[in-house]
Order: C-alpha cells, then structure tokens, then sequence
C-alpha cells in the first residue's frame, strides 16, 4: 500500500521571509471561512466552506524564513465516509533559499493515498498551493477560490 504523504513545491524569486509572511496570511490564499489566529505560534483557527468542509488547526511550528505547521485538531469532511480523515494529520510548508530563488515546499503529512479523500484533497491543494498560495507570494494580491 501507498503511504508517501501529498507534498508538491515550486520555486519564488521571493524572500524566505516573503513567503513566510505570505502563508501566514491565510486569507489571503485559502478561500473559504477563516476564523482566529493564523499568524502566530500556538494559534488557533477554522477553516470551513459550508456543506464540504470544517477543519480546526494548531499552529505547532512557526520559524520566520524557514517553517510553519498547523496540526488538524478536528476535521470534517462532507464529501467522504469517515468524514474525520483529516483529524490528526499535519500540515507542513518550509521554506529554503535555492541559488537565487526561494523553494516553497508543502507536504500534508497524514493525507496519504489510502484516504478515500486523497484524489479530491490532493487535487484542491495543488491549486490552492500551486496556484493560489503562489500567485499571493509573486503578487501580493488576494486570491479568489480556484474553483471559479
């Protein structure tokens, strides 16, 4: 069985501390409802596009220029049969210099192919990260939801 973790990157000419910022400004990527704290250790915030999705998470790492997690402390997921799938997983982005650029890498520890949310989750975040979260680091302006 499959147990590799979704995790996609991609290369900024941004700073690490740029990009940093950027993430930590989760409105300004991540559609949906966002409710607390997304910008400091130990914060608290939801996630929830009404009738799909509700998550809860924790930031657990927060390293300016380098790192950030957010522990899924609660999830429900509309679309699938164990509706708590994301419970309990981590999701991970760091951030390094590379020559001249910043690499971005994003990894959803926990979101593994087993999961029967695994195709559509993974789909959704390489947009939102490949797209979205990207876009919001080069132009610093807010996105809208990548679902049109």
């Amino acid at each position: 069985m499959n147990t590799a973790n979704f995790s996609t990157s991609f290369l900024v000419d941004q700073t690490p501390q740029e990009v940093f910022n950027a993430i930590n400004n989760v409105r300004g990527w991540w559609s949906g409802e966002i409710e607390g704290d997304t910008a400091a250790a130990g914060g608290e915030f939801t996630y929830r596009v009404p009738g799909a999705h509700y998550s809860r998470q924790k930031i657990t790492a927060f390293i300016p220029g380098q790192k950030v997690a957010w522990h899924v402390l609660d999830a429900e997921l509309a679309f699938v049969q164990d509706k708590r799938e994301w419970k309990g997983t981590d999701i991970i982005f760091e951030m390094a210099e590379k020559g001249h650029q910043t690499e971005v890498r994003f990894t959803h520890i926990g979101l593994v192919p087993a999961f029967e949310c695994y195709d559509s989750c993974s789909n959704a975040w390489g947009m939102l990260v490949n797209g979205n979260l990207r876009n919001f680091i080069v132009t610093g302006e807010e996105q809208g939801s990548p679902w049109g």
